[in-house]
């Protein structure tokens, strides 16, 4: 299974560069993605809100989507525990390299946690992070 990082998800809900790539990854089967990827999104839809994007009503229709893409099960939801923390924790010393990111960190902690075969990403830090830790990047920027 493909992890799905916010910054690749947020294209198959907002029409941007690469959305129709993502989209085509997503039907070749189900992702995984956590809790924190939902709160993510809810973050980044609001801040597009704020920042008159997008307007409420369309806010609102892609939190629908995504609860119906979860619902439906094209996205499984694994939730984000100690472990997590940890293993994030972890990663940034082992990827001392790399300027990762608290977040970011996570998102590779959940799914090394639960053993994806791939990596979903729209942010070349992450994939760079992703690489080293010998996942399948697949890059939408």
């Amino acid at each position: 299974m493909i992890y799905a990082d916010t910054s690749a998800l947020v294209k198959r809900y907002l029409d941007e560069p690469f959305s129709a790539e993502f989209d085509a990854l997503l039907q070749q089967g189900a992702m995984a993605i956590t809790r924190l990827t939902v709160v993510e999104m809810r973050c980044a839809l609001a801040r597009r809100r704020r920042n008159r994007e997008i307007d409420s009503l369309r806010e609102s229709r892609i939190n629908a989507e995504l609860a119906a893409d979860i619902n439906d099960g094209a996205l499984r939801v694994g939730d984000v525990g100690d472990a997590h923390f940890t293993a994030a924790y972890h990663l940034i010393g082992q990827l001392g390299h790399i300027s990762l990111r608290t977040l970011d960190a996570l998102h590779l902690a959940s799914a090394d946690q639960m053993a994806a075969a791939g990596f979903a990403t729209a942010d070349k830090t992450q994939a760079e992070a992703a690489v080293a830790l010998g996942l399948t990047v697949h890059r939408f920027y």
